[in-house]
């Protein structure tokens, strides 16, 4: 880890530090921040930052859990519902059908039927 990165999070831990100091005094931030003596804008600045940093650490996390998986076999039952308001297929140039629905996608050939496709889009999406 270089220099840069170590000051980094020595000021995030600062400010997290700042920002838990602030919910326990129960004070609202703009009369936290005047008896601190640094504008709210600040405050505001590494709070975002603080947010940032949590959820590029939680994507970190998410990508080792899928790569820790990656080459062993998981399985889950899927129930197919009766059939709804699903989006049409969407017929690529390359021979190929792409659904999509509830932030799920598949591809596949042109030759199976997409009304299985998205049937099975529809049953993975309640596993979610």
């Amino acid at each position: 880890m270089n220099t840069n990165a170590i000051a980094k999070e020595l000021r995030l831990s600062h400010w997290a530090a700042i920002m838990r100091e602030r919910n326990a005094s129960g004070l609202s931030i703009k009369a936290f921040c005047e008896k601190a003596g640094f504008h709210e804008n600040n405050y505001f600045y590494w709070q975002r930052k603080l947010r940032e940093a949590a959820c590029a650490d939680l994507l970190d996390v998410q990508t080792e859990k899928v790569q820790s998986h990656v080459g062993t076999a998981t399985f889950a039952e899927v129930t197919l519902a009766g059939r709804g308001m699903l989006p049409s297929p969407e017929k690529q140039g390359s021979g190929e059908v792409r659904v999509e629905a509830s932030g799920v996608s598949i591809v596949a050939d042109s030759d199976y039927p997409a009304d299985k496709l998205m049937e099975l889009i529809k049953g993975l999406a309640g596993l979610c």
